[in-house]
């Protein structure tokens, strides 16, 4: 039995009693049933509705912060030990500072007052008191589940500049994404811009979270230059394994949880069974598009290495969750998998090709952040009827060049000022040493020579 049958079996017997005790109260309670009609309005009541929204954005958003423990242990598994603590610093840092400016500047700029045009308003964000907090969720519950969002695309960047970047000039960058690159793009779609008007769709940020996070990281990747030893001079790639298989697999299983929220969530509504029906499709959809890009990681590493290759198939993972994105509602089981195992295609192919562009990216977030994300948002018209492949182009282009240009602009500044890079002899150190002070493993790292 639903909530409304059970309110008006309620009201419905509280009228039968009272016809039976005293006729002069029917009146009463059949006016009682009519209210109950009225405030379910068929479906759920209106401070259920608040509830259960207000709920999904704070359940979805709690799943999407532990994203954060995600890509701290797959960075932290794919670094060599010496820097793995560096790693770990920076991504509950990146998290907090991310935390502060979309607080005071990030959320009013992406969602105050866009109204079809570029950005919202510089103004911190103010919560309203409880008794005026209006709608049909918590304002604070929307602001936490924005936050998390944003703090998302610093991740991304993290991970592909790791091993040689310092520590503050990359905090310095992470506010200003956090700020204003991220929620200016962000306000172009999600706040209401004008992409909205053109009738861009990007459903839970294949292109505005993961992409903006991609494009940040391949212009800072070019600007700092790869790691030393990793390319020779005469064109070979070496090698340079993580630290921690496990760790790495870990945190792709972490985030493969919380990828639930960042989907789920997206749907931005619980109030109705027709919403509780499309969160759990969005789920079903997430968890198979990232089985196809592990199970097509696989197959082509087995086909092309005569081994399956373990960082590829976590790769393979998130490249499928980042491709369905986008529409992780419209597609049935058998395009969700499609959709992801082309993600793990990605994967295979631009790993590589980016080892002889000589872009040293350490754990593969522009395959899986910056061109799974271009894909997934073209994979739209694939499912959803509404969207035009001509707008999804304009929207990735105008995010794409915006991020790349500015990003770029910011880290050359950074460079010229106060230097972006370790020296070589820091490098060799590791930065977990010349940068945070404490080493994640003491008694095989540097410090152990010295006992």
């Amino acid at each position: 039995m639903n909530l409304r049958k059970l309110l008006l079996t309620i009201a419905g017997g509280a009228a039968l009693a009272a016809i039976l005790v005293e006729p002069g109260l029917a009146q009463d309670a059949a006016e009682a049933t009519e209210e109950v009609v009225e405030a379910t309005g068929g479906g759920v009541p209106a401070e259920s509705v608040y509830v259960f929204n207000t709920l999904l954005f704070l359940v979805t958003g709690f799943l999407v912060m532990f994203m954060a423990a995600g890509f701290a242990m797959l960075e932290a598994g794919m670094v060599r030990t010496k820097n793995v603590s560096m790693q770990c610093l920076k991504n509950i840092a990146l998290y907090s500072v991310a935390t502060i400016m979309f607080w005071i500047v990030g959320y009013n700029l992406m969602y105050d007052g866009v109204d079809g045009g570029f950005l919202g308003s510089f103004t911190p964000k103010m919560m309203p008191a409880p008794d005026a907090d209006a709608g049909d969720y918590a304002a604070a519950s929307d602001f936490f589940f924005q936050l998390v969002f944003c703090a998302t695309t610093a991740s991304i960047v993290s991970g592909t500049l790791a091993e040689r970047i310092k520590l503050w000039p990359f905090l310095i960058f992470t506010v200003v994404l956090t700020g204003f690159f991220y929620p200016i793009t962000g306000a172009w779609q999600w706040g209401g811009g004008w992409l909205a008007e053109m009738g861009f769709s990007d459903f839970a940020g294949s292109t505005i979270v993961h992409s903006v996070g991609g494009w940040a990281a391949l212009s800072g990747a070019l600007i700092l230059g790869a790691r030393r030893g990793k390319y020779a001079a005469d064109g070979r790639v070496h090698p340079i394994p993580g630290s921690s298989m496990p760790l790495a697999t870990l945190g792709t299983f972490i985030l493969w949880l919380g990828w639930f929220g960042f989907n789920g969530g997206s749907q931005l509504a619980l109030g109705s069974e027709a919403d509780a029906s499309s969160v759990a499709r969005i789920f079903v959809n997430t968890n198979m598009a990232a089985a196809g890009g592990v199970v097509v990681a696989m197959i082509l590493t087995q086909i092309i290495y005569k081994k399956v290759d373990l960082t590829m198939a976590l790769n393979g993972a998130l490249a499928g969750l980042v491709s369905i994105t986008a529409e992780p509602l419209a597609p049935n089981l058998l395009m969700s998998v499609i959709i992801g195992g082309i993600g793990g295609i990605i994967v295979v192919v631009a790993v590589p090709l980016l080892d002889k562009l000589k872009i040293d990216d350490v754990v593969g977030a522009i395959p899986v952040h910056l061109i799974a994300g271009i894909w997934g948002t073209l994979a739209v018209v694939l499912t959803n009827s509404d969207a035009s492949i001509g707008t999804q182009v304009i929207g990735i282009v105008a995010i794409g060049l915006f991020t790349f240009i500015a990003s770029g602009i910011v880290w050359a500044i950074l460079k010229a000022v106060v230097g972006i890079r370790v020296s070589e002899e820091e490098e060799a150190l590791g930065l977990d040493m010349v940068e945070v002070g404490v080493e994640a493993y003491p008694e095989f790292g540097v410090g152990s020579q010295r006992v």
